[in-house]
This record gives C-alpha cells, sequence and structure tokens, in this order.
C-alpha cells in the first residue's frame, strides 16, 4: 500500500509495514526535510547525531529540537561526530533548567556506558538493553564519537516487526518529483 503524504503518514504508514511517498507540491528543500524525519525516526546505529560542543549552551539544544524529536545530544570537544566525546545532555538534564544560557559543560552528564564501533549491531543493543541508559554512544579506540544508539528505536523493533525498513534500518520513504516536461506521460494501452 501506498499513497502521497508528508513525514507524519510516511511513518505511520511505515510501522505497520507499508511505504509513504513524499509528494513534489513541496519545494526541494521541504522534501528533502520531510525524507529526513522519516529517515531519522528510526535507526540501528544513527550515524549523523546531532552533537554540540561544552561552550555550547542549553538554548541551542532547544534550537535543535525544534522540528526534531530527539532526547538526547552528545558532546564533544570540537562539537562534531569524529571528536573526542565529553558528555551527554538529556531531557533529564536540562527539562526544569530555568537559565537556558547555561553551558553544556555544566549540566551534561559525564558518566557514560559506551560501546567500541568493532562491536556489532546485537551487541550493542544487548549493552543498550544492560545498561538501561536511553542513549548508547559508539566510539573508537581514541574514544572519538562515530555514531549513537537510541533505546526507543529498540522498542520501536520490538513494537513494529512488520515494519518497512532500508538496508541501513532507517524507515524505507518514497520521494516523488514532478516529470520532465519534455517526457511523454500520457501513455495509453
Amino acid at each position: 500500500m501506498d499513497t502521497v503524504t508528508e513525514h507524519e503518514m510516511a511513518i505511520a504508514m511505515a510501522l505497520q509495514g507499508g511505504i509513504g511517498v513524499i509528494h513534489y507540491n513541496n519545494s526541494i528543500e521541504e522534501q528533502a526535510r520531510e525524507v529526513s524525519r522519516v529517515k531519522r525516526f528510526k535507526n540501528g546505529f544513527i550515524t549523523e547525531p546531532k552533537t554540540l560542543s561544552p561552550e555550547d549552551t542549553v538554548h541551542e539544544i532547544d534550537r535543535i529540537k525544534v522540528g526534531i524529536w530527539i532526547s538526547g545530544v552528545p558532546v564533544t570537544e570540537n562539537g562534531g561526530m569524529h571528536s573526542r566525546l565529553l558528555g551527554i545532555v538529556t531531557n533529564r538534564d536540562i527539562d526544569f533548567l530555568e537559565d537556558r544560557s547555561l553551558k553544556l559543560r555544566d549540566v551534561m552528564t559525564t558518566d557514560l556506558v559506551v560501546a567500541n564501533e568493532k562491536c556489532s549491531l546485537e551487541e550493542a543493543n544487548k549493552i543498550l538493553k544492560e545498561s538501561k541508559k536511553a542513549k548508547l554512544p559508539i566510539v573508537n579506540d581514541k574514544h572519538e564519537l562515530i555514531a549513537l544508539m537510541s533505546r526507543s528505536d529498540l522498542l520501536k523493533n520490538r513494537d513494529f516487526p512488520l515494519s518497512t525498513k532500508d538496508r541501513k534500518r532507517s524507515f524505507s520513504v518514497l520521494l516523488l518529483s514532478e516529470p520532465d516536461p519534455g517526457i511523454r506521460t500520457d501513455w495509453t494501452l
């Protein structure tokens, strides 16, 4: 089953084993944003998580969360991937903070459970389950952030075993584009 949709319906359809088609009535940027929202909804290893530096503020997390649901942001030395992991800021760290100008270095959790990049998805899932944490950073031998795993993804895998996923284990979604005006579209059989 398929239908023309936006990200909310595409996610709902993928959870049930269908596939949504993002329509072309949006700009290219809006189409890309819709596809990104579907793809980020469920992952095995999240290879491009949002990251920040210890000098960023809680307000920056608030800004990132507009339009995307995330519950934790890794904090690295330079604020990017493949940089030394220093901590993580979760909703539990900031939910009740009134001063949103606080630096992340002052609110982040630094006592982390991590997995090495050499572990399999199954091994990482086991570590995440046993640690009872919401996020599991995946690091290399230099303790640089390589990826992230989310407990909510484990729950979705359990609760929706027939969901439609691509080979990277994120939801499948199609993008509908307008044909070239020079291409004949009125084929008759």
